[in-house]
């Protein structure tokens, strides 16, 4: 039974099997993100998010979701993971499936996919907007993903805070990669993103000084400052995917870190199977599968939470209607 589901979630021509990032688009669209060229003015970013966005590879845009929805999500998290926000003794309970990207153990992914508040968040105009004015053309397709509840740190309960890349920057992937805020995170201490811009700026010397068989997904960050990226509830981070990122270890005393991932990229309607594949995802309540996301063996998507409702942009988003 376990193997019959498995297939039937497999997402066609998964790149993602042993190697992290969200399977449900493709591992780099064969569209250049945005460079100006084809004299689009932006529609929500500044020239001066746009100059931070080019120089740094991340950028943070304001309030793109309202703070009531984003509480919706985080509340629901909670919910979804049988854990009590007041009372720290519920939240260590020991991980529901292995993860075989063991990086990420412990560090609070929550295997829920597509329930009716994600789909808002990922609906919302303001994050297409974003997501738009990245890529010039606003024919996009949003990634299934999942959500983050990251618990501080206790003795039997850790992790590092890694630095990665889901895919390999020697690839030149066009691709970006999103989060959004569901709690704030102002304080560095209690976790959260955090990436190394100047190796992104300067990776093809980095590279030449660095050992031929170097691991293309971990950098050896010797010598580099992180970036400790401070967000607040609502707030989306946009960064490349040629940018080395990971989350930080939450060292707070009782704050808890709270994000869905939410990405778009070119919509990729040529792909029929992976289109259906998408639909089936959204209708189903279907999980996608790979390296990095082991599922939730309780299967509640599936038998708690009905198919979530669409508006017009989020039909185009999924891939149901065409652009």
């Amino acid at each position: 039974m376990e193997q019959q589901t498995m297939t039937a979630t497999m997402v066609p021509g998964n790149a993602h099997t042993d190697i992290p990032g969200n399977p449900s688009t493709a591992k780099s669209s064969n569209v250049k993100l945005n460079d100006r060229s084809n004299g689009r003015p932006l529609g929500l970013m500044t020239e001066e998010d746009w100059d931070f966005w080019i120089t740094n590879g991340y950028i943070v845009i304001k309030d793109a979701v309202p703070k009531d929805q984003v509480k919706k999500l985080a509340d629901f998290l909670w919910e979804f993971e049988e854990k009590d926000p007041n009372n720290p003794e519920t939240w260590y309970a020991p991980p529901r499936a292995e993860m075989k990207m063991k990086e990420l153990t412990n560090t609070g992914m929550v295997e829920v996919y597509n329930h009716q508040y994600l789909w808002d968040n990922r609906q919302f105009p303001k994050v297409h907007q974003a997501f738009t004015d990245i890529w010039g053309t606003e024919k996009l397709w949003v990634t299934i993903d999942r959500a983050n509840l990251n618990l501080p740190l206790r003795p039997g309960f850790d992790y590092k805070g890694f630095i990665h890349w889901d895919y390999d920057p020697e690839t030149k992937p066009q691709n970006v990669q999103g989060v959004l805020a569901l709690a704030d995170q102002d304080d560095e201490n209690m976790g959260g993103f955090q990436c190394i811009p100047e190796l992104f700026r300067t990776y093809d010397t980095w590279k030449l000084t660095q050992p031929e068989d170097r691991n293309h997904f971990q950098p050896d960050t010797t010598g580099f400052d992180l970036v400790k990226v401070k967000m607040n509830a609502g707030d989306l981070l946009i960064f490349n995917s040629s940018q080395p990122h990971g989350i930080r270890a939450n060292r707070s005393q009782d704050k808890v870190r709270l994000a869905q991932y939410i990405s778009m990229m070119p919509a990729q309607e040529d792909d029929e199977a992976l289109r259906q594949w998408r639909i089936n995802s959204w209708r189903e309540r279907e999980a996608p599968t790979g390296y990095a996301f082991p599922g939730d063996p309780r299967n509640w998507e599936k038998t708690k939470y009905e198919t979530a409702q669409l508006s017009e942009l989020g039909r185009k988003l999924l891939g149901l209607d065409k652009w």
